[in-house]
């Protein structure tokens, strides 16, 4: 074979060489972070126990904020409401029973008229002992007339007096002021109660607290519920976060609030979510994202919360990029 026969072939292998040189020594590109995505669930129950009356919402169905999601049968809570009800009127009844005047107004008036006759008994006592008191002076009335007048003035004072005493004890309340704010107490409480009552009627029949995907049913209609055992559980939208594990040379560049980028299955262009979460302390791959390339590392769990306006299915594996 000449040269010249040779050197294509050797061009080639020149070639195939470099190729080879660089695909071994090329930059390859760091491992994704693998991860999933995870939620947390709201438990909603009701604080008493009682028969499950209604349950509009279904097991993987969606809700939004403020929608009813079950009902517990309401005639107990209406029956204790209308109790405390009955108590607030009876406690004003009783407080204002004892701020109401001794006696009646007819009562009261004949004792005011009872004091103008006095008062008028006053004025002619007053004028018959000036009139007495001047005849007595030029010699013309005894000190006996003198005395008697002066005793029938002071009488009718003291009968005014006594006409006043008498209306100001007709005007006085029925309790005294320690009895007065006994029953006002009375009445604060018995509010109290019945705004009480209205709050667990409310919450015999709970609304969402935020839009979300309804994850389980725990109880059907007609079912006793015990007080305090969830009846549904939600996954707000807000709520749902991816959750990676990074190597540990690499957690130390992560920060809380720091914006991430991620690739999964059927979600299209890449996504980002926000690190809320950094944990304290290493661990070893965990089972679930498992692989080749991970084995036997230690790895740190980082959180990070997904927009509430795209919601991702809850276990989907993610790929976060270093």
């Amino acid at each position: 074979m000449t040269m010249r026969q040779r050197l294509p072939i050797l061009l080639v292998l020149a070639v195939l060489a470099g190729a080879a040189i660089w695909f071994l020594t090329r930059p390859t590109a760091p491992d994704p972070w693998l991860g999933y995505v995870e939620g947390e669930a709201l438990y909603v129950a009701a604080p008493v126990s009682g028969t499950l009356a209604s349950r509009p919402v279904e097991r993987g169905g969606r809700v939004s904020a403020g929608a009813a999601l079950f009902a517990l049968d309401p005639r107990t809570a209406d029956a204790s409401a209308a109790q405390a009800a009955a108590q607030v009127a009876g406690a004003e009844a009783s407080l204002s029973d004892l701020g109401a005047a001794r006696e009646r107004t007819p009562e009261i008036d004949v004792a005011r008229a009872a004091e103008a006759a006095a008062r008028a008994q006053l004025v002619k006592a007053e004028a018959d002992y000036r009139r007495f008191a001047d005849l007595a002076a030029k010699g013309f009335a005894s000190r006996t007339q003198l005395d008697a007048a002066q005793a029938a003035r002071d009488s009718a004072a003291a009968s005014v007096r006594q006409a006043q005493a008498q209306q100001r004890s007709g005007e006085l309340t029925v309790g005294r002021s320690a009895q007065q704010a006994a029953a006002a107490a009375q009445v604060q409480g018995a509010k109290a109660a019945l705004a009480a009552e209205a709050r667990r009627r409310q919450e015999i029949a709970p609304v969402s607290p935020a839009a979300g995907q309804v994850e389980q049913t725990y109880f059907n209609p007609g079912e006793w519920v015990p007080a305090n055992q969830p009846v549904v559980s939600i996954i707000p939208d807000d709520k749902r976060k991816i959750r990676f594990f990074v190597p540990q040379d690499r957690v130390a560049a992560l920060r809380m609030g720091q914006a991430v980028k991620f690739t999964c299955d059927g979600c299209g262009a890449e996504r980002t979510a926000t690190v809320r979460y950094i944990a304290p302390r290493a661990e070893y791959t965990p089972p679930v994202i498992y692989s080749e390339h991970a084995r036997a590392k230690l790895v740190f769990m980082v959180e990070a919360m997904l927009p509430a306006d795209k919601p991702l299915p809850l276990g989907l594996p993610v790929a976060v990029l270093p």
